[in-house]
């Protein structure tokens, strides 16, 4: 009776915003009999003791709160999950910005997106509104560089945004202006983001569970994947911090002609683009839950590997005004994975979305981002134990 009388205790406090500070290790005097007597500076030296110990025991029972608390919730996680997001450019000019501050472009999918217990993106480019330092182009008539307002940020908040990478090809278009404002922009809107080279990795608290994402790049101004040995020691570091470890990867040549996965080194106009395959197994084999893949600009297949999901690639998601939307370019999936608190894959699907020009990803009755999907991952890894059905439904087969 006394225990619950205590927890019910700390859930007004909690309740009420009364914040409790980890322990303090100090120790401090009994009070003395006669505390007439004492200086001024014993008295105060009671009062802290007095208090230090009722923090430490609110904290000790927050503890139990939690313990208790995670104990009640399921023990299932759901996440869903997309590729690269550039929802409007100013440069070169602002003819390549939507209407409606590009709310309008995330009215079939908004509702989807935020139904999960987290959600995750790629940043394509960079939130900035001053100038930058725009990065050098060949030919200037056909330099993709990408720089959104601040303002279109509340679009992602508003479909329910927690986790984005921002480790890309794009990260660095406009210098070191336009990474630092990047963050500050997601951090206004409270996201978490990891990738860049000031910030490798994130955590954030989702329900009862600690959740981490690190993202790589091969890019400047980015995480790259071409350390091994330190991507290794990182995931490992975060595996004892976090109970879920999300890898997100920018990797794998690109383009409808680059489809497949490979167990190689992979290149596109000259850049090493990385070895996904092996890297994303490293990756696991080191402590990652879950991988999510987002460089090719076009859906990839999925696996399983230890009992967690690998997602090679889920291509764009939504892009608008510079970017080709022909046949496969244009399939924009969203995944949605079930983990225990444990990282396992227990289930999950694919919902299909095909981009437009001017009205941003559509749901798509012909289910084509998963029927390819499906299909990739038939050839890809013909003896895999995921299985989609016709639904974009993904079983795990377990032996």
């Amino acid at each position: 009776m006394r225990k619950t009388s205590q927890l019910l205790f700390l859930l007004l406090l909690l309740i009420f915003g009364c914040k409790v500070s980890k322990p303090s290790k100090k120790t401090y005097p009994v009070a003395a009999n006669n505390t007439s007597e004492l200086k001024q500076d014993s008295v105060a030296t009671i009062v802290e003791y007095w208090l230090t110990s009722l923090n430490d025991t609110l904290y000790s029972l927050e503890e139990e709160v939690d313990i208790e608390i995670a104990r009640l919730l399921p023990d299932t996680f759901s996440l869903m999950a997309v590729g690269d997001i550039m929802n409007g450019t100013n440069y070169p000019n602002k003819s390549y910005l939507p209407l409606n501050q590009g709310s309008s472009l995330w009215n079939s999918s908004c509702d989807l997106l935020k139904s999960a217990d987290l959600t995750f993106g790629n940043v394509e480019g960079t939130i900035l509104n001053g100038e930058g330092q725009p990065k050098n182009c060949n030919n200037p008539k056909a330099c993709y560089l990408f720089r959104m307002p601040v303002y279109m940020t509340k679009n992602f908040s508003d479909c329910g945004f927690d986790l984005m990478s921002t480790a890309n090809n794009h990260a660095n278009d406009f210098g070191e202006e336009g990474r630092s404002a990047t963050a500050q922009a997601l951090d206004s809107f409270n996201i978490a983001h990891a990738g860049s080279t000031t910030k490798h990795f994130t955590i954030l608290k989702k329900n009862h569970l600690r959740i981490g994402l690190v993202a790589f790049a091969p890019n400047k101004g980015t995480l790259t994947f071409y350390d091994e040995n330190y991507a290794q020691s990182l995931i490992q570091e975060l595996d004892t911090l976090v109970d879920i470890v999300i890898v997100s990867i920018h990797g794998g040549a690109e383009g409808a002609k680059n489809q497949h996965v490979t167990n190689a080194p992979e290149f596109y106009f000259g850049e090493n683009r990385g070895n996904i395959y092996d890297f994303s197994r490293k990756m696991i084999d080191s402590g990652a839950d879950i991988i999510l893949g987002h460089g090719p600009h076009v859906p990839r297949a999925i696996d399983i590997y230890k009992d967690r999901l690998i997602v090679y690639s889920l291509g764009n998601f939504l892009t608008y005004g510079r970017f080709n939307l022909k046949n496969e370019n244009a399939l924009a999936p969203i995944l949605n994975a079930n983990l225990n608190a444990e990282g396992i894959f227990l289930s999950g699907k694919i919902y299909s979305f095909r981009q437009s020009y001017t009205l941003g990803p559509l749901f798509d009755d012909r289910n084509r981002a998963a029927l390819k999907i499906k299909g990739l991952t038939q050839e890809d890894f013909p003896e895999s134990q995921i299985y989609i059905d016709e639904e974009g439904i993904i079983s795990y087969l377990q032996n």
